[in-house]
């Protein structure tokens, strides 16, 4: 079984699940690949979310060996077999605990904030992991979980490999695995979109979650007709039918009240609109009073061939037909946020509506700024010259070839542009406080351009 992401992976496995519903279970995401599919199983179940932060505890001349682990609230399992086998003395025990606890409470506090633990005793506690190679985290949470009171203990992956589901089968009150395949070698040869999942997008699922029903936002499934903006008007999140050209793609619109600007994201190759850092860049945006369209380039029949993800024509136009579609159901100004290949889309789709003959034809595609995060500028040639709104361009200090490509493009470009580099970052922007800076650069410039803009032209 191959899944597309850890979010398509996780609503697969909450089917798997639903007779938990009645437990009203616990779900606990293992950080941080196992936090999006927990995200996606406590939705399905209506469960609350929380992560199950351990730390194994290794032999001091053997840190691959544990003896033990510890997690939050004292919670506390120690191998007595282990430790006598290995000769492990008071001291070296009392030792490595007191270096794994500091990094226990810190990892927690990143996680979790000023948030207080959820209460496991007497409760059905579900972990959740992305998948199992060893077993030996999963089993290491999964002893934790016991000892902070939880009356039963539910481990449950997408994929696993079979001696580890033989071993943990014993450890746990239930397993339940999608896929144990044979020729295991390692979880990511089963997903299509394996990238490492960010410290702040753990922090952004967990907030989301967190988040009391209707707070920020309703949900209410549409189907893309020209009522939804009576209802956007109260601030709503909307899940809409984007008509890009005839072509249907799901997408969420979220239209806080008096939203001044609306972005659109362009998301890049092997994601899709509920990609956490994209969303956490949407959230920051809400917080400020955009309004933010989350949408699917393409279809999924289209995006099983690798080659459609870097068409950059038809992705480009398909941002346009969604633009003029948007522009249908508001009057403010509108703004592209582009991630690697969608920054190319969002440039090339700007271009179109740059040029003089296109703006006279079709005023309904006029974008006002445009930001590329970790942007691939290069493929939107040769139209760089043409885009006239002015673009952001911010890129990893580490992301040497990224960057090298970026500076290319940026003296390309004729319109109002930065280039901003953060430091330390990487292509993916993992590091803490990295996405964090991203949010606010494209806030700062979509508030400048759009917002601001179209209060000076009014």
């Amino acid at each position: 079984m191959l899944f597309t992401d850890r979010a398509d992976a996780g609503k697969r496995l909450a089917l798997a699940l639903r007779h938990l519903e009645d437990e009203r279970p616990v779900v606990l995401g293992l950080p941080r690949g196992g936090v999006p599919v927990a995200y996606e199983v406590a939705r399905a179940l209506g469960a609350p979310l929380d992560v199950v932060v351990v730390r194994k505890l290794g032999v001091p001349y053997h840190r691959e060996l544990g003896f033990g682990a510890i997690g939050e609230g004292g919670a506390r399992v120690i191998s007595d077999d282990i430790v006598s086998r290995a000769g492990v003395g008071p001291d070296d025990v009392a030792a490595v605990e007191r270096a794994e606890i500091a990094e226990l409470e810190r990892r927690a506090l990143r996680f979790r904030g000023d948030r207080p633990r959820l209460a496991l005793e007497g409760r059905t506690a579900v972990v959740v992991d992305d998948g199992i190679a060893t077993g030996a985290t999963a089993q290491a949470a999964c002893e934790v979980v016991r000892a902070q009171g939880a009356a039963r203990v539910v481990l449950a992956v997408p994929v696993a490999a079979p001696d580890a589901v033989a071993r943990l089968s014993s450890t746990v009150d239930e397993l339940v695995c999608l896929s144990v395949p044979q020729m295991f070698r390692a979880v990511g040869e089963w997903y299509e979109n394996f990238t490492q999942t960010s410290d702040e997008e753990v922090v952004a699922l967990l907030a989301r979650a967190a988040a009391p029903a209707g707070s920020s936002a309703r949900t209410v499934a549409r189907n893309g007709t020209e009522d939804v903006a009576e209802d956007l008007a109260e601030g709503s999140e909307e899940e809409v039918e984007v008509d890009a050209g005839g072509v249907r793609l799901a997408g969420d619109l979220m239209l806080p009240v008096g939203a001044a600007a609306v972005v659109m994201f362009a998301h890049g190759s092997g994601s899709g609109r509920r990609s956490p850092r994209n969303r956490a860049v949407a959230e920051s945006l809400n917080r400020a009073g955009l309004g933010t369209l989350l949408f699917d380039l393409l279809t999924p029949a289209e995006e099983a061939h690798r080659a459609n993800v870097f068409d950059i024509e038809t992705l480009a136009g398909r941002l346009g037909d969604a633009t003029r579609w948007l522009r249908r159901r508001t009057p403010v100004p509108i703004g592209y946020f582009g991630a690697s290949t969608g920054a190319a889309a969002a440039l090339r789709a700007a271009a179109s509506a740059g040029t003089s003959a296109d703006r006279e034809a079709d005023t309904d595609a006029e974008v006002g700024a445009v930001v590329s995060r970790g942007g691939r500028p290069d493929l939107a040639r040769p139209r760089l010259g043409d885009v006239r709104a002015p673009t952001l361009l911010i890129v990893g200090g580490r992301d040497t070839l990224v960057l090298d490509l970026n500076r290319q493009a940026q003296a390309e470009l004729r319109c109002e542009n930065r280039l901003e580099v953060v430091p330390g970052a990487t292509h993916l922007f993992e590091e803490p406080g990295a996405l964090d800076k991203v949010a606010e650069l494209a806030r700062d410039w979509f508030t400048m351009h759009l917002v601001a803009g179209a209060q000076a032209a009014g």
